[in-house]
């Protein structure tokens, strides 16, 4: 978790061990200079910007740390499921825009499990600074619902559309993993406890920026009464030594 590997400087690196945070109140005094909770409370995830809002961001329902971890509790409220898309503020030198987390290449490593949730997932990921997708790609990994399989996937634009190569791993979530990605020029790998998933040559060109994205309705939505936790803990990145 901690200290540089060949190939690669560590940047940031973190285990919460600072103390807990309960519901509501993270990043909070013990964090905040080193994480953002991400989108405000309301704000359409992925399928609730198709669905008019019926799933969504609640990080101050969602987000806690408890014994050692970053805590997702996921569940539903008056018909609206809910996830959090948090942020690590990884040091780097981005200007425009202004990102606390953006680099260009990295390795990420992520220490984590969650219970099995049909209808929420994953899609722990990086983003294009630019925001313009497909045109400048997005990786994904840890990916899948939350009752099935761990996969990753690599976006990218073919002819104006988006298309993707994807890689599975046969294990779920229940169990802890060590998930890692490794961006470099012309390549992403996807490792899973320490076995590699494979090699996409579509890798993005530009900044890209992490967001632990948490939410619901990959391939179906959770049932109202569906709810548990995804925990992590620890996550730890690196840049091109």
């Amino acid at each position: 978790m901690t200290g540089d590997l060949p190939g690669w400087k560590q940047v940031f690196v973190e285990d919460f061990s600072a103390g807990d945070v309960p519901l509501g109140r993270f990043p909070g005094p013990l964090y905040n200079a080193r994480w953002s909770a991400g989108y405000k409370d309301g704000t359409p995830d992925t399928a609730g910007q198709r669905s008019g809002g019926k799933s969504g961001y609640y990080p101050s329902k969602v987000l806690s740390v408890r014994n050692g971890s970053l805590d997702w509790y996921l569940h539903s409220e008056n018909g609206i499921s809910m996830g959090a898309a948090p942020t690590p503020k990884i040091p780097n030198a981005s200007s425009n825009p202004p990102r606390a987390n953006s680099l260009l290449h990295g390795r990420y490593s992520v220490r984590y499990r969650a219970d099995a949730l049909p209808g929420f997932k994953t899609a722990w990921l990086l983003w294009p600074d630019s925001g313009v997708w497909p045109r400048d790609g997005e990786v994904d990994f840890p990916e899948g619902d939350l009752a099935a399989i761990i996969y990753g996937a690599v976006h990218y634009d073919r002819n104006g559309a988006d298309a993707f190569e994807k890689f599975d791993s046969d294990q779920s979530v229940t169990s802890w993993h060590i998930a890692t990605m490794e961006w470099s020029p012309g390549r992403v790998e996807f490792f899973l406890d320490g076995r590699s998933l494979g090699v996409s040559t579509k890798a993005p060109t530009s900044p890209m920026h992490l967001i632990l994205q948490t939410e619901s309705c990959l391939t179906g939505c959770p049932a109202p009464a569906t709810q548990g936790h995804v925990s992590l803990d620890w996550i730890s990145v690196w840049v091109p030594a």
